[in-house]
């Protein structure tokens, strides 16, 4: 199972959790002498005070954790604890109205079923760092050019900031190993090292952020020839997950207001380059008009991704 199919796989377990507790905790709290009677105890002040507040209280705080939260791990385990809480006040119940412990096994057997799924969608949500604010885009575009001219020119990572914007510099290091530049608002730059992942000639370049860098990405470009000899197609899947914090925000920030449309601007760069040798920049282009080397036409529109 892929990195993405995970995620999402874990992301509706978490909304059906969430969505389980909020409807739990809300009979619980509106209606707790129903809950009580329906577990096997009785319908007492105390059964109700802790149905309401022990029980139904907790379930709705961990209902909109769950559901609000970027990083549901920790709430997804705070449900955990309260199945075992659950479990302990049950069999409490079972001890002291033996002739409703047929009652009070079947909720017992539905809390461990619920049990089971909050341990295995919080064990997927730690372990895969699962977070809302993860950015994964996607593109492709026909390059007129050979594949193996298109691939040598991409291989050659020092080639990247000439038409990925937000990218000052990439310096080779050696051993598969490069050291990224990009800029942000405010002047700000992040640096970060990528290690080549993959690599087979004139098919694939696959890289990844080293461990402890600031910002945890990964990459892919796959190359094929385009039909009807109509050049390269480049196919481009990037995914970074950004710290939190205000490095964070500021890593957030490198890939714009619309992540899908700058790295279709990027490779828009990017056919240019190979085709014409220089990019041609936009009316609102934010890089600038003082390259000589550059020129100027109306504002650029959005590429489809077969253009």
């Amino acid at each position: 199972m892929d990195r993405r199919t995970s995620d999402g796989r874990t992301r509706r377990g978490a909304t059906g959790l969430a969505l389980f507790s909020l409807g739990l905790g809300s009979a619980q709290v509106g209606a707790p002498g129903a809950v009580a009677r329906l577990v096997g105890a009785d319908d007492s002040p105390t059964s109700r005070l802790v149905t309401r507040w022990a029980c139904g209280v907790r379930e709705l705080a961990a209902g909109l954790g769950v559901g609000s939260s970027s990083a549901p791990g920790p709430w997804l385990w705070a449900r955990v604890a309260g199945d075992v809480v659950d479990l302990a006040l049950l069999g409490t119940v079972a001890a002291r109205h033996p002739a409703r412990r047929t009652r009070t096994l079947a909720a017992a057997a539905a809390v461990l079923g619920v049990a089971a799924a909050d341990v295995a969608t919080a064990r997927r949500a730690t372990r895969g760092g699962l977070r809302s604010d993860e950015l994964s885009v996607q593109a492709a575009i026909t390059v007129n050019r050979p594949v193996a001219e298109v691939f040598d020119f991409w291989h050659d990572l020092t080639n990247l900031p000439r038409f990925m914007a937000h990218l000052e510099d990439v310096t080779l290091l050696g051993s598969d190993r490069s050291r990224w530049t990009a800029k942000a608002p405010a002047g700000i730059e992040v640096t970060w090292e990528a290690e080549i992942t993959a690599h087979t000639a004139e098919e694939l370049i696959a890289w990844r952020s080293v461990e402890g860098s600031a910002v945890a990405t990964t990459g892919r470009v796959r190359f094929q020839p385009a039909p009807g000899d109509r050049g390269t197609e480049v196919h481009v899947a990037i995914e970074y997950r950004p710290p939190a914090g205000r490095l964070g925000s500021t890593v957030a920030k490198l890939f714009g207001e619309s992540p899908d449309q700058q790295i279709h601007d990027d490779l828009r760069r990017f056919k240019q380059v190979l085709e014409t040798g220089e990019v041609v920049l936009s009316d609102g282009s934010p890089e600038g008009t003082t390259a000589s080397r550059q020129l100027r036409q109306r504002p650029a529109q959005p590429l489809s991704p077969s253009s």
